[in-house]
């Protein structure tokens, strides 16, 4: 059974392209809300492209996201934040942040070599 790090490029490619377009077409989805709710957005998406393929910058990965550069899809579909999404956003942004916490915390009671005398026996 295929996991995330063995599925098929071509596939998740396909997947990724579709949320994409799902986003394209949802323009209501304001990017506050979905960082409420997710802790991350279509610039985050954006963010992630330019971070796989350091050739493009943010700007170019925002319009690879949007179909049009992001200045010009904010005036037309993006409206101010409320006090609430706000909140919502920086409360679920802190969730991120704790993963990213964790798994710094895991890494250092993890190292990456056991001594020799957890990993030979009879040393």
């Amino acid at each position: 059974m295929p996991t995330l790090d063995t599925l098929d490029d071509a596939v998740a490619a396909q997947a990724f392209r579709r949320l994409v377009r799902h986003l394209r077409h949802r323009s209501d989805a304001q990017n506050i809300d979905l960082m409420g709710l997710a802790g991350f957005c279509r610039n985050c998406l954006a963010d992630w492209i330019a971070e796989a393929d350091p050739s493009l910058s943010k700007d170019e990965a925002r319009a690879i996201v949007y179909d049009m550069p992001f200045a010009e899809w904010k005036a037309k579909h993006q409206s101010a934040a409320t006090p609430e999404q706000l909140a919502r956003m920086e409360a679920s942004l802190a969730k991120n942040h704790r993963e990213e916490l964790l798994d710094e915390a895991l890494d250092d009671s993890f190292p990456a070599s056991d001594p020799p005398a957890m990993s030979e026996p009879g040393r």
